[in-house]
């Protein structure tokens, strides 16, 4: 054994002392690998990213201390032609040969083709060359870090560098930092030489982002020259700009303290070939001029109307109602200039999606210097859109499946602004399951219909304005759906009714956007309209009641089996499972089983009537959203969601009213025959991603989830309840095969009505478009206070945080740009559902890991 581990320990050794060598294989003679840049400052060690950022020359990236981009590149030939061109020297009969087969022009043309170069010219350009020391690069990241702390108040900083010389042809670089004593601010005076804008400036003087006794900071030297210019901008200064602010800093004989002149001219007025000087006026706006066209008139004459002091000019007649458009305006006749009421009135206009990205100009009102006229032009989108699409699926569910769709969106239907869209989708597909009693090719069937009415404002029989003013860019959401499935599980119609208002509140932080979304009404109706197929669907939910029945043959009737005298007995589905389950549930007992076994045989009855029951779901939501990302490049930013949801409230109010109910206890009653559910649920959803530079992030996510039923209900529908596992969850484990709790995942879809989950992932760029993670995943499915009361199943406090289950993992994403298609292989690190002592690294291996292929990030 001894033996073993020394030759394997000299393997990797000698591996890794290979690899290492041939990290230099392109640095020349003299030269040096940049092993690492360390910076001191005052003596303490500094490595953040900040002042990464200040070095012109990082060393080559690495994955886990792996430097694969750098070894790609030494994989190329450095100069592939040139050893082409040498071998054609030295194998003189090939050069024949081939000239005589092609022609010298196409040998020659060899040298740069696919089969000579290709590979090269492959791992150049997807690998990294080695960073080389370079002296002069290194005197500017010295220059760098002084003007880093220089901006910070560190006027008399040095900063000394070394290079360090290592074995192997590598190198480190030391830069050593000493800051001194910072300059303070002392007093700080200004001179605003329009009055109009010193009066603005003397109201929010106490908001400056520069203060007597702060230490001197560039940023706030930054951030007070926006804040006084978007100030101005939005009471009234129209030509006013960040460059007409100017700092004079006095540092003389001062004793490390600064005075500070803050200086605002008169505005530069050029006209012409001449310029001159005058203050600054602040702008009232006179006009609002609404220019627009009807693409769908042939006659292009100009319809105007005047509307609440709006003018709208339209070329052919005017396509819309007047105040569906001046709804969307900000920008009023007689309001002071602000630029904030036109980036309102351009977000509104563009949210309205009827118009394209709109155009807002001003101009001076020759009639009146002072003033402004605002000119708005409208370009329309097309009416009608029609969005047609198919493709070829392939499902857990389906072998071969082709799906279509068909929309129909109609823009300004009331001519108020508002959006219809009409969709219609299908499915066909193979199955080979042998729950499906239908063998032809195409045996399963999926169709739906959605249609969405879109209204650019709060849609309610009173004024929100004061509520939900307009600011708040409000709309209203009408869908309704059906769907239908034929041959699949248990054959659902789905009918489902949603009124939804969406707004955004005002932003009290510029770095904050904040979403809210109030379902009104979200009502869904749920058929199972093939519930006697259950059995052949749930096949662990029948395997578990047929060694039951097998358990106890003897005193179960012969003919609830498919064949009494086989050696493995197996019931009938429908009239020997249900008369076997019914025997046993029987008052007495017709076939008498354990109290144990009683008891799990009541559960997978009470999870079939669950299962196979119909829904009426009628709930009321609202989500809130706040999110501090500001584009799809941005990687350092959180996502924080919260969603709160009623269902059932209302209808338990009208149920007793009902004649269907008289004499119904609670827990039984029904609208229109059909039992509702009633339920309470909350969620938090938390994101955040952390920017760690050259390609890397480290992306997290926290979820909680909690549905409790009440009233009518013992527990959640299968539609809200809540499953672990997936692409998107715990990549370990397939979807629905996690939990609940240690059970193990002993049913074909578990679920339950409370969840945790959190995932941490790194994600590193390997090379081009191709990127790589490491990814954990810790979280599982627990029942509480509802119906089921296995303890390996519920929710038991701080002792049920054991049932935690852990999948590790690898993926790699390529980016297309438009989307990310992504490869994960997850891991099953500690596995709740088994015995103790077998639940760690147990099944950590390719036979038992789980592949997971998705669409874009999975948070």
């Amino acid at each position: 054994m001894r033996n073993i581990t020394t030759k394997i320990a000299l393997i990797i050794l000698s591996g890794w002392f290979l690899y290492s060598c041939s990290l230099v294989k392109n640095v020349p003679d003299g030269k040096y690998l940049l092993k690492k840049n360390d910076i001191t400052v005052n003596g303490d060690e500094k490595n953040d990213d900040d002042h990464k950022a200040q070095m012109y020359q990082l060393p080559n990236t690495n994955v886990l201390g792996w430097h694969i981009r750098l070894g790609i590149y030494n994989l190329a030939n450095k100069d592939a032609d040139s050893s082409y061109q040498a071998w054609l020297v030295k194998n003189p009969g090939w050069h024949n040969f081939l000239t005589k087969t092609l022609s010298e022009k196409q040998v020659q043309r060899l040298g740069n083709s696919f089969f000579v170069s290709g590979f090269s010219n492959f791992a150049k350009k997807t690998g990294e060359p080695p960073v080389i020391v370079d002296l002069n690069r290194v005197k500017k990241s010295r220059n760098r870090l002084h003007a880093y702390y220089y901006r910070q108040g560190y006027f008399r900083s040095k900063v000394d560098f070394s290079i360090d010389t290592l074995e192997n042809k590598r190198a480190e670089v030391n830069y050593s930092v000493i800051t001194g004593k910072p300059y303070m601010l002392d007093s700080i005076a200004t001179f605003i030489e329009t009055p109009a804008l010193e009066s603005l400036y003397n109201k929010k003087r106490n908001e400056a982002a520069i203060k007597k006794g702060q230490q001197y900071n560039e940023a706030n030297f930054t951030a007070e020259r926006e804040r006084i210019t978007s100030y101005f901008r939005n009471n009234g200064a129209y030509t006013f700009q960040q460059n007409n602010i100017s700092y004079v800093l006095d540092t003389v004989g001062n004793n490390y303290k600064a005075n500070v002149d803050l200086i605002i001219d008169n505005e530069t007025v050029r006209r012409g070939d001449s310029t001159f000087v005058r203050p600054f006026k602040l702008y009232e706006i006179s006009q609002v001029n609404i220019y627009t066209k009807n693409p769908t008139r042939e006659d292009q004459t100009i319809d105007s109307v005047s509307y609440n002091g709006f003018n709208l000019y339209s070329s052919g007649k005017l396509n819309y109602r007047p105040k569906a458009i001046t709804d969307a305006i900000f920008i009023t006749p007689g309001s002071t200039f602000a630029d904030y009421r036109r980036v309102f009135t351009s977000r509104y206009l563009s949210n309205l999606r009827v118009f394209n990205y709109p155009t807002i100009q001003y101009v001076e009102d020759p009639n009146d210097p002072n003033k402004l006229i605002t000119n708005i032009f409208l370009n329309p989108r097309k009416k009608f859109r029609f969005t047609p699409s198919a493709d070829f699926t392939h499902s857990n569910i389906q072998d071969f499946g082709i799906q279509g769709s068909l929309g129909l969106t109609i823009r300004n239907i009331f001519k108020g602004a508002e959006i219809l869209e009409l969709s219609t989708r299908g499915n066909i597909g193979s199955s080979r399951d042998q729950a499906i009693r239908d063998r032809s090719f195409f045996n399963i069937l999926e169709y739906g219909a959605d249609a969405k009415l879109t209204f650019p404002r709060i849609f309610f029989p009173f004024n929100t304005e004061k509520i939900i003013p307009k600011e708040m860019i409000p709309s209203t959401l009408m869908s309704f759906g059906i769907s239908r499935q034929r041959n699949i599980g248990l054959d659902k119609e789905n009918f489902t009714g949603v009124l939804t208002y969406n707004w955004t509140p005002r932003r009290t932080d510029r770095a904050r956007t904040r979403s809210a979304k109030l379902d009104l009404f979200n009502i869904q109706y749920i058929r199972n309209v093939n519930a006697e197929n259950y059995f052949n669907v749930y096949q662990s939910s029948y395997n578990r009641l047929n060694d039951y029945a097998n358990e106890y043959a003897t005193a179960v009737s012969p003919d609830y089996f498919k064949d009494p005298t086989a050696e493995d007995l197996e019931l009938k589905i429908e009239e020997g499972t249900n008369g076997f389950i019914n025997d046993v549930l029987a008052t007495p007992a017709i076939v008498t089983v354990s109290p144990e076994d009683e008891r799990n045989i009541s559960r997978i009855e009470e999870r079939r009537e669950r299962l196979t029951e119909n829904n009426l779901i009628f709930s009321t939501n609202f989500t809130y959203t706040t999110s501090t990302r500001e584009g799809l490049t941005d990687n350092t930013f959180f996502i924080f969601k919260t969603k709160a949801e009623s269902a059932g409230g209302v209808l338990s109010l009208l149920a007793p009213l009902m004649t269907e109910n008289k004499d119904v206890p609670v827990g039984n009653r029904t609208v229109f025959d059909v039992q509702y559910s009633q339920y309470i649920k909350g969620e938090l959803d938390f994101i955040k991603h952390f920017d760690l530079r050259r390609g890397k992030v480290l992306a997290m996510r926290a979820f909680f989830g909690l549905a409790v039923p009440y009233g009518n209900s013992t527990s959640i529908p299968f539609a809200r309840s809540y499953f672990a596992g997936g692409s998107n969850d715990n990549r370990a484990w397939q979807s629905y095969s996690l939990g609940p709790g240690r059970s193990g995942g002993l049913n074909d879809f578990n679920e339950a009505n409370l969840k945790m989950a959190y995932s941490a992932e790194l994600r590193f760029n390997i090379f081009g478009k191709l990127n790589g993670a490491i990814f954990g995943d810790v979280g599982n499915i627990w029942n509480i206070w509802d119906e089921v009361d296995d303890t390996d199943f519920t929710f038991n406090g701080l002792k049920s945080f054991e049932d935690l289950a852990l999948g590790t993992g690898m993926g790699f994403r390529y980016d297309f740009n438009f989307f990310v298609l992504r490869f994960d292989v997850g891991f099953k690190t500690y596995n709740p559902g088994k015995e103790e002592g077998e639940r760690w690294f147990k099944e950590y291996n390719f036979s038992k890991c789980v592949y997971n292929v998705g669409i874009n990030y999975p948070f």
